[in-house]
């Protein structure tokens, strides 16, 4: 009778084994697949990152007047860009624009912050945007950092344009999906574009743990 039951313990931990191998063959798969999805997507996606002064309420809401400001006025020179090249080379013509801008609001919510604008790569969570999920990663950004930059940030994609949408429903409008079918292969669109809110929870999940095992592999090295 013992000897049935450790036969039967046995025959489960290698079933257990088996399974767990087999799962962390497939998550080393889907993890590497979309580190390479993130590293192709730098290269063709702006993102737009926002750093306030602090985390006090006051330099938060200031930060969210300042993201306002910029993106109504850079959207609409960036809506008939058909290339990242194209989108960098307009906004970097805007730097000193930006800035005025920036200090402008600044100046009229009672503050003296410094500002500083540019583009650089930058770290992002995993970050969905309406049926569009984005993998963590190092991706190219409009930065703009408000004093000492210690807040709480706040970003979107700048090109193609995702900062109006909804984060969390619907689907995004038919010329923000053609611009991303055309800067992206259909390999990466499939990727970050969900039909249903099943799959973008599905594929949330996933981005989620690739990261977490990203952060984990970043802390090691």
């Amino acid at each position: 009778m013992i000897n049935k039951i450790k036969i039967r313990l046995s025959i489960l931990i290698l079933s257990l084994i088996a399974i767990i191998s087999v799962m962390t063959i497939s998550i080393s798969g889907e993890v590497k697949k979309i580190s390479t999805a993130s590293e192709d997507y730098k290269d063709k996606l702006i993102r737009f990152h926002v750093i306030a002064n602090s985390d006090s309420d006051e330099d938060q809401n200031l930060k969210l007047k300042v993201r306002d400001a910029i993106i109504d006025y850079l959207q609409p020179k960036l809506l008939e860009s058909d290339s990242i090249e194209e989108s960098e080379s307009i906004i970097k013509k805007e730097y000193s624009e930006l800035e005025k801008i920036s200090k402008n609001i600044i100046l009229e919510n009672g503050y003296n912050y410094d500002i500083q604008v540019g583009i650089d790569y930058s770290e992002f969570p995993t970050k969905q945007y309406s049926n569009v999920i984005l993998p963590a990663g190092e991706y190219k950004a409009l930065r703009i950092i408000i004093g000492e930059g210690k807040g709480k940030n706040w970003w979107c994609v700048m090109f193609p344009p995702l900062c109006f949408v909804d984060e969390q429903k619907g689907i995004i409008d038919k010329d923000t999906d053609d611009k991303l079918r055309e800067v992206l292969t259909e390999e990466e669109y499939e990727l970050i574009s969900q039909k249903t809110s099943k799959q973008m929870n599905r594929v949330q999940i996933k981005f989620k743990i690739a990261e977490i095992i990203q952060n984990i592999i970043k802390e090691k090295n």
